[in-house]
């Protein structure tokens, strides 16, 4: 399954106008778009998911169009299947566990109950360790605890790609180490391509099989090598 983007669009403010403009195609299992704050990396990761519409352009997954502004295709972000993990993990502080888990398999707009039964949310609670905690609130879960959540909650409903914005850049330094070895193990057992916008080195170092670098919303020639091992990096279309 592979990326390909190709879209244009302009943000407004009162003080400010920004550009952007990404071009790229990526069919490695796990994609870094690295780059520092306000370089559009969050704009992008929006526009994919169906969060954001272009100005211009087209959005392509695995042979099916998402977004093709000649045409008028616009998918909603529902339809296009993928998972999404939020900076903050976005969890709703008034469910459980559980309940968080199986929101993402909701419709509507009525609360999941705080003892639902469903054999997907079953699953994910026992694949990551949550099962003792299911009864828990998010601010009664460690930090570590709240990720694996908001990660079922992204792959509860089975997504065909898996997008995550910034997930370490919450946690508090001394845990974004472990966290990053321990959303490693998790991913080795999911099958499915990864993308994860990111402004930490680290993150690029432990998670980037393919690397875009995006600096004043566009891809460009990346920065000097880290001193780890290197990912494959995609070069500007």
């Amino acid at each position: 399954m592979n990326f390909d983007v190709d879209i244009h669009k302009t943000v407004r403010s009162e003080r400010r106008s920004f550009d952007l403009r990404v071009r790229f195609t990526t069919n490695a299992r796990r994609t870094v778009i690295f780059g520092p704050s306000g370089a559009g990396k969050s704009l992008t990761l929006q526009a994919l998911a169906g969060l954001l519409k272009p100005d211009t352009g087209s959005i392509t997954f695995g042979g099916d169009v998402l977004f093709d502004a000649a045409t008028g295709i616009d998918i909603p972000a529902r339809r296009r299947g993928f998972g999404y993990l939020f900076q903050d993990y976005a969890l709703f502080p008034k469910l459980n566990v559980r309940q968080n888990i199986a929101f993402g398999q909701s419709s509507g707009l009525r609360n999941p109950s705080a003892t639902v039964e469903d054999a997907a949310v079953e699953r994910w609670l026992r694949a990551f360790e949550l099962v003792d905690v299911a009864q828990q609130r998010p601010e009664e879960l460690s930090g570590g605890q709240r990720q694996r959540t908001a990660l079922a909650r992204a792959l509860v409903h089975s997504p065909r790609a898996l997008l995550l914005d910034e997930p370490f850049s919450a946690l508090d330094p001394e845990l974004r180490e472990r966290m990053r070895s321990e959303l490693d193990d998790l991913l080795q057992g999911i099958d499915i391509p990864v993308l994860m916008i990111t402004h930490d080195p680290q993150d690029l170092e432990w998670f980037g099989d393919a690397a875009l670098y995006l600096r004043d919303g566009q891809i460009t020639e990346p920065p000097p090598a880290p001193s780890r091992a290197q990912p494959t990096r995609l070069r500007p279309a």
